[in-house]
């Protein structure tokens, strides 16, 4: 196994695009949404497919990060824009640039954070985005 994560790896977290922080971001960010889901119960898979896409998307990460922004450290804030000014070569469907901009920004901070290892803080941060979220 390897590990890509904790303290030795903060320059190297760094180092990587802000596109790739947010391709590792979103998949953190998805497991966290499903541990999330799950704590609420059981339900059939395509119930907590539907729950989990209510928070797994650009408008929801986008208001998220309206939830957490005053939250944010110098160093994650310049993450987070690094992500959110990145140029991608794709978008979300039924997204506007500007939801799927600052989705982005939010994957990349988190993908940033994971590689720190700081758990805690991806943790006290997802609180903050999910703070006020009604699952029905």
């Amino acid at each position: 196994m390897f590990d890509i994560t904790g303290s030795d790896n903060i320059k190297r977290a760094e180092e990587y695009s802000p596109l790739v922080l947010a391709y590792i971001g979103d998949s953190v960010y998805d497991i966290l949404t499903r541990q999330y889901i799950i704590s609420q119960g059981n339900a059939p898979v395509n119930v907590l497919d539907r729950r989990a896409r209510k928070i797994v998307n650009a408008a929801a990460q986008s208001a998220a990060y309206e939830k957490i922004k005053d939250s944010l450290t110098d160093d994650e804030t310049a993450v987070y824009k690094r992500g959110r000014n990145a140029k991608s070569h794709t978008s979300a469907k039924n997204q506007s640039i500007t939801d799927y901009r600052r989705a982005t920004g939010v994957e990349a901070l988190f993908g940033y954070l994971y590689l720190k290892g700081e758990n805690d803080r991806i943790r006290e941060l997802y609180e903050l985005c999910i703070s006020d979220e009604v699952l029905k």
